[in-house]
């Protein structure tokens, strides 16, 4: 009994912590996933995936010439790229992962302005400083470089992308020589100047600040384009030589000073992307489906206490008081991680709350054998959970192995639906076990404990 009061008072922590978590109450600083811990700078909370907060999803696909094939692991860098890129625009719990061989599944919930996250996450991001060779060169020219050659297709990109009078090889076949590329900058960042006009701001790389000293310091006096994908960003005069960092100036709107650093920040792709599809899906549908989903949790979870209580009495109230830890801590745990909600992972979590009585089940009616046999019912309680352990453990392994399974698919295919589902029905299945067998012992330990008529206690075990 001594233990069986410790394990009931480490319950009640885990749950108090647990409701702490779930509650709508004040947090501290390094409990949320604050910016200044390195998160995403929201608060605590469920996060709501692509169907049901709305959002685009957009599916990416290597556009390489012909003759040419994907060499190993260069979709991967692109996947961690495109991510990075993802994350730099502020989207909270995007989904990035790769679909078969060459192509980026991008889920983008809650976006603004689909178009230009699209922009951003598909453009090449070559970024260049060129040496204009004498040329006048303004924002919005394309031009022909020595590490990115002009198409007429990538002006016609730069056109649609808003940037100012594209034009396609304004020299001709003229080639200008790259002095440096993107590889020498650490960070780049969209600020705002004195009178409120939108620039990039960058720091140099350690390795980059000789590379850009040497360069400007000879160049004096001489123009030095700014370009990415061809297209001149700003073509400043340097005026002095550069060691650390430097600004980039030009016409740009918010969203397109935000979208260009997110570009430099995180370097070029190794292979142009295109876009493969396009989905949208609007907040109305998400709103409905959580409500819906909010109204068949209830509705489910109501019914199966309803049926424990009709069937086992006592130990069905047990049991529904240990169901609702359970539930308590999925939450916290899905608020904690932060697990990203879906449809389907709302349907594996309800499927986890049917599993999760179907242990307490064989735990009552192994118990209700052995009263049979002619135990004493404490006796009985205890061979109970002890003897359906093993059948409990074997059932949740068989599906904790096909859970494993659907995320290794969901994750290797870019099926996140599947994924989410099998995630949370894994998550589930786990914590069932640990509230089935050790939050349903501990209460039916402690109030057969204060019961020392047997008939009072065959009462309660529900024989």
């Amino acid at each position: 009994m001594r233990n069986n009061t410790i394990t009931l008072i480490l319950v009640g922590v885990l749950v108090a912590l647990a409701l702490y978590v779930v509650l709508p109450l004040p947090h501290p600083d390094w409990l949320v996933r604050s910016e200044a811990n390195g998160g995403d700078g929201n608060a605590l909370g469920v996060k709501l995936g692509l169907d049901l907060q709305g959002g685009t999803q957009v599916l990416l696909e290597a556009a390489l010439p012909p003759g040419q094939t994907l060499t190993p692991g260069v979709m991967n860098t692109a996947r961690s790229i495109v991510e990075n890129r993802v994350n730099g625009l502020g989207v909270s719990e995007a989904v990035v992962q790769l679909q078969g061989e060459d192509r980026i599944i991008t889920e983008l919930p809650g976006v603004r302005d689909p178009d230009q996250a699209i922009r951003t996450i598909q453009s090449t991001g070559q970024l260049e400083f060129v040496d204009p060779q004498g040329a006048t060169l303004v924002q919005g020219m394309m031009i022909n470089t020595s590490n990115h050659p002009t198409t007429v297709e990538r002006a016609q990109e730069a056109a649609a992308a808003g940037l100012r009078d594209p034009v396609d090889a304004p020299y001709g076949s003229q080639v200008f020589q790259t002095a440096m590329t993107g590889d020498v900058l650490r960070e780049a960042l969209a600020i705002q100047d004195q009178v409120g006009r939108w620039q990039i701001s960058f720091l140099l790389s350690d390795a980059g600040n000789d590379i850009f000293y040497n360069y400007t310091a000879a160049n004096i006096g001489r123009p030095m384009a700014i370009v990415l994908d061809g297209v001149v960003l700003s073509a400043p005069v340097i005026e002095a030589a550069i060691r650390d960092q430097g600004v980039i100036n030009g016409t740009f709107t918010q969203d397109e000073a935000r979208s260009l650093a997110v570009q430099m920040q995180y370097g070029a792709l190794p292979v142009p992307l295109n876009v493969a599809d396009t989905r949208t899906i609007g907040a109305t549908l998400g709103a409905d489906s959580v409500r819906s989903s909010i109204i068949a949790g209830i509705i489910g979870l109501v019914a199966v206490m309803i049926f424990m209580v009709i069937m086992y009495r006592v130990p069905g109230v047990l049991a529904d008081l240990a169901l609702t830890f359970y539930v308590i801590f999925n939450l916290a745990i899905y608020k904690m991680i932060p697990v990203t909600l879906t449809l389907p992972g709302i349907a594996g979590f309800l499927l986890s709350i049917g599993m999760a009585v179907d242990a307490n089940i064989l735990i009552f009616e192994r118990t209700r054998e052995e009263l049979r046999l002619g135990r004493s019912p404490r006796l009985a309680a205890e061979s109970g959970f002890s003897r359906a352990w093993p059948a409990i453990w074997d059932s949740n392994l068989t599906t904790l192995i096909s859970c494993a399974v659907l995320y290794w698919f969901g994750s290797s295919f870019g099926a996140s639906i599947v994924q989410g589902y099998a995630f949370t029905l894994g998550l589930g299945v786990l914590l069932s076990m640990f509230t089935a067998y050790v939050v349903t012992r501990a209460l039916m330990r402690a109030l057969l404990g204060a019961r020392q008529q047997s008939a009072s206690a065959q009462a309660i075990v529900g024989y």
